[in-house]
């Protein structure tokens, strides 16, 4: 999909020293060699197809005429034809460009990631298709914010079939129970716009739910497992990117149910548009370079014991539940009972949320972006310290306030609360290749663990203050808790090999790094 070759040339006059620091191979967005005279060829970088080739016509001593010409096709599915215009505007320049990854990525590693960012919009929309609706559908069946709390509590059951969907990828592999996990979530989700009351749209929803929370820890994984070292949050930051595009599609196509009381139904049609064209984009996603390399050998250490292992294991496992859990109680039914809040509480309509949405999230994409690079960069701990803090703080206030106020306090929660993207990366990094999928599972059910008790003490705690405000006041010391463990217990893992994390793991001999 949208693999036509791309072509530039660039005509300038350049004195001998520059002509010659233009003929020596690249290393920058791209890896060169020399393939012949004035002539260049892809050694390492994101394509499937690159050369370089220079012309020279010298009019006198200090003085050619150059032309330099580029072709190239992207590895990159779907995404390509945006990136290669940013490749288009950065290949003059013989310097790597802002907007890629700190360790560059080869041919697989950006076909890989590209596949699993298309795959992550239809997981982002999934997820978000009950946030958004519930309210609409809690009026056409008569419910309370109690009753929504309730359903959207028994809905993160489905997290247990997530678990059973994670084991099995850990011991038959990631791409087929991903791209099976796909076509049933999209299907069962279908199935809620024929709902004939809250139990049955919950019903739907737990097992769509529990497939998609199986899809998105899936996509981590191989995302982990695939990309180099320097570059793990930032695959992280433009899958989340990829997943608030989904969810922002699901706002996009909510003003439907101002149309009518059952409109809100359709939302959940959507998603079967999407279906044969991810069939297509995903039939080339290849199986896990670790995951083939692990399953089939022994570990290093065949001496030593599980037992004289698991400890470590364990306290790893229990740091990141436990934050899971703590941020969760807070941030689920922040974004969950936000809809119910502008609607009953500010009186907005389908579209007045839709405004709101997106003038007031769409910014945090740029802080995703960011907090990527910069957990790559700089550390992982920081970034998301500050986003624990920073966002919980500004979402308590905009339930407090309104008009402009409610505006900015939520456009400064989102953006700062988006940098906690730097947290999604530890959970793949910090377990074994034969124990990361489930691992992974079992983190997430703590974290829905307390979503679903958020949501049970928010809806409750609302009804008896009449206010969402102190609700979120109260449930806000999970994330200032969480904060306070990632800063003192949490290890730092920028830029180090998945392998010297977790000794036992053999690293793939064709990875192409």
């Amino acid at each position: 999909m949208f693999k036509r070759d791309k072509q530039l040339t660039i005509t300038r006059t350049l004195n001998d020293k520059e002509l010659a620091a233009l003929r020596e191979p690249r290393n920058d967005l791209v890896a060169e060699r020399p393939v012949g005279e004035d002539r260049y060829e892809l050694l390492h970088g994101p394509f499937s197809k690159y050369e370089r080739t220079i012309s020279v016509n010298s009019e006198s001593k200090e003085v050619n005429h150059v032309h330099e010409t580029f072709s190239w096709r992207l590895s990159i599915p779907f995404w390509g034809v945006f990136f290669s215009f940013l490749v288009g505007k950065s290949l003059p320049k013989r310097s790597k460009p802002w907007w890629a990854p700190p360790d560059r990525l080869n041919e697989r590693s950006a076909k890989v990631l590209g596949i699993l960012a298309c795959v992550q919009v239809i997981d982002g929309y999934l997820g978000s298709v009950i946030t958004q609706t519930i309210t609409f559908a809690a009026d056409e069946f008569d419910h309370s914010s109690s009753a929504q709390g309730i359903t959207l509590a028994v809905v993160r059951v489905g997290v247990l079939l997530s678990l059973g969907v994670l084991v099995i990828a850990d011991k038959k592999g990631r791409r087929n129970v991903l791209l099976l996990a796909l076509v049933l979530s999209i299907i069962t989700t279908a199935l809620g716009s024929f709902s004939s009351g809250l139990w049955f749209l919950g019903s739907t929803q737990l097992i769509a739910r529990g497939l998609t929370t199986g899809m998105g820890i899936l996509i981590g994984v191989i995302a982990a497992e695939e990309l180099p070292k320097g570059s793990r949050a930032y695959g992280v930051s433009m899958l989340s990117l990829s997943a608030a595009l989904g969810a922002g599609i699901s706002v996009w196509v909510l003003p439907i149910a101002d149309l009518n009381e059952k409109g809100w139904r359709i939302v959940y049609l959507v998603p079967l548009l999407f279906l044969l064209p991810l069939i297509k984009v995903t039939k080339n996603l290849p199986e896990s370079l670790r995951y083939q390399a692990n399953s089939k050998t022994l570990p290093k250490n065949p001496s030593k014991s599980s037992d004289e292992n698991e400890p470590f294991v364990n306290r790893r496992l229990f740091l990141l539940a436990s934050v899971g859990f703590l941020l969760l109680i807070f941030a689920a039914p922040a974004s969950q009972f936000q809809n119910d809040f502008l609607r009953e509480y500010r009186g907005y309509s389908a579209s007045g949320i839709t405004a709101y949405w997106l003038l007031t999230s769409t910014p945090a994409g740029i802080a995703i972006f960011l907090a990527g690079r910069f957990a790559d960069t700089h550390g992982r701990k920081k970034i998301a310290t500050s986003g624990l803090l920073g966002g919980t703080l500004f979402i308590v206030l905009s339930y407090y306030f309104s008009g402009i106020l409610m505006w900015t306090s939520h456009l400064f929660g989102a953006v700062l609360g988006s940098l906690t993207v730097a947290l999604g990366v530890y959970g793949p990094e910090l377990f074994s290749t034969n124990r990361r999928a489930r691992s992974n599972g079992v983190i997430v059910a703590f974290s829905v663990l307390g979503s679903a008790t958020g949501l049970l003490l928010v809806g409750s705690m609302t009804d008896f203050f009449n206010s969402y405000g102190h609700a979120f006041s109260i449930t806000a010391v999970g994330p200032v808790f969480a904060a306070v463990l990632v800063m003192l217990k949490f290890p730092e893992t920028a830029k180090i090999e998945l392998e010297d994390l977790n000794p036992g793991d053999v690293r793939p001999e064709n990875d192409g790094d």
